[in-house]
């Protein structure tokens, strides 16, 4: 399992999220991107090997979902079609879930365990 892992659950449907595709982004302390790795939600709505070998290193990353894609396979269009999320790596010993709570007009995240 990655470092770095993520999981997606539909509040509206009541059910994971499978099948959104997903980018996990390094970057410096400028914002450029310097590494990037993809991947998208199994079943269970779940990406557990977005860096693959990659070593986890302290710094910025960004969690990237095509939530368009997702919502447009359910037959609707996407109020926000892409989401971002940026957080920070302070120690690379540490595992570091973040997991989407998404709905038609809004989501929320937090770093899971």
């Amino acid at each position: 399992m990655s470092a770095i892992t993520t999981h997606v659950l539909d509040t509206a449907l009541g059910r994971p999220a499978a099948g959104v595709p997903v980018t996990l982004t390094r970057l410096d302390e400028d914002g450029a991107p310097t590494a990037s790795f993809a991947g998208t939600t199994n079943n269970d709505g779940r990406a557990t090997d977005l860096l693959g070998a990659e070593p986890l290193t302290p710094g910025i990353y960004r969690l990237t979902f095509d939530t368009a894609a997702y919502v447009a396979a359910n037959g609707d269009e996407a109020f926000f079609p892409k989401v971002e999320i940026a957080f920070r790596v302070a120690n690379a010993d540490q595992h570091y879930h973040v997991p989407l709570l998404l709905s038609p007009f809004g989501y929320s995240t937090y770093r899971g365990s």
